[in-house]
């Protein structure tokens, strides 16, 4: 309960970060009149969005387990980031109206170098938290943070390669490359949503665990299953910061329930030692059964 007070705390100051950096921006703009600093002011509606919706979610899949979710709502973070990753692709497509636009009619920058100025200090606020995001996110296991935290890096990216241009075009006089400059940033905007949106997909599918945490899961049943004969047909999922582990643990037909029974506690103590956050089914099976082909018994 604490650890997900935390993320919800995360979640929540990401919305009070984002509409500073999001007043900053706007200023910038403002300020030149420069439709690159527009793009970056339109991407930064969206991180306040995002957030939102990513402090949302969190707290639904903090809702405990009912009648009608079982299994609880940790899947409610993938739906965020799955948001997230749509509402960065209209923000894409609306930047690239705007350079449109610009296209048509360049206009020279008015104060570029106060303009800059104030956008760089909202890049520096946005890679401060970027970084505390995904930092936070991993350690308690929150797609949602950790999805927030990147995009939010890929802003810091782009806003940084936005100040680059719209210095260089102010030196060079050349106007048609702020309009320019907004196409890469919808560009870059684009490939970011859809990479949030394929790793989130991937979780909303009941995608295994990575291959070493699933070496590991092994190395623990094989470990600690004294008694038993073997176990097979290890199955694994991951839903937002909980991992769902079964299997089917053989055991001598002459063993006891209580015997039986008392393997499998000591299962899923040694797996929850290493992964807390883990949801362990076992299926006792008698020696009949055993398939020769999983995990045996050290």
């Amino acid at each position: 309960m604490a650890s997900m007070n935390r993320i919800q705390t995360f979640a929540a100051v990401s919305i009070a970060v984002g509409i500073v950096v999001l007043a900053l921006k706007y200023i910038a703009y403002v300020l030149t009149g420069s439709v690159a600093l527009l793009s970056d002011a339109i991407e930064s509606v969206v991180n306040v969005a995002t957030a939102v919706v990513a402090l949302l979610a969190i707290r639904w899949s903090a809702m405990p387990a009912d009648a009608e979710h079982p299994y609880g709502h940790h899947k409610a973070e993938y739906f965020s980031a799955v948001v997230e990753g749509v509402l960065i692709v209209v923000a894409a497509l609306l930047i690239l109206r705007d350079a449109y636009f610009s296209f048509q009619s360049p206009k020279p920058i008015d104060a570029p170098w106060q303009g800059l100025a104030v956008n760089g200090m909202a890049s520096l606020m946005n890679a401060a938290w970027s970084w505390v995001l995904v930092r936070q996110g991993r350690r308690h296991k929150s797609p949602a943070l950790v999805a927030d935290g990147r995009h939010l890096l890929t802003d810091v990216i782009s806003s940084t390669g936005v100040i680059g241009g719209v210095a260089l075009a102010a030196l060079t006089g050349w106007a048609w490359l702020d309009s320019a400059l907004a196409v890469a940033v919808a560009l870059g905007v684009l490939w970011s949503g859809w990479g949030l949106m394929k790793e989130s997909l991937g979780g909303l599918m009941d995608e295994a665990v990575p291959s070493e945490t699933l070496t590991r899961i092994r190395e623990i049943i094989s470990a600690n299953a004294d008694g038993a004969i073997e176990a097979h047909d290890l199955r694994t999922r991951h839903a937002g910061r909980m991992m769902f582990i079964d299997f089917h643990l053989v055991v001598p037909s002459s063993m006891s329930v209580a015997a039986a029974h008392e393997i499998c506690d000591r299962l899923e103590c040694a797996i929850k030692a290493e992964f807390p956050d883990a949801l362990i089914s076992i299926h006792v099976e008698p020696d009949d059964q055993a398939k020769h082909s999983g995990i045996v018994v050290m």
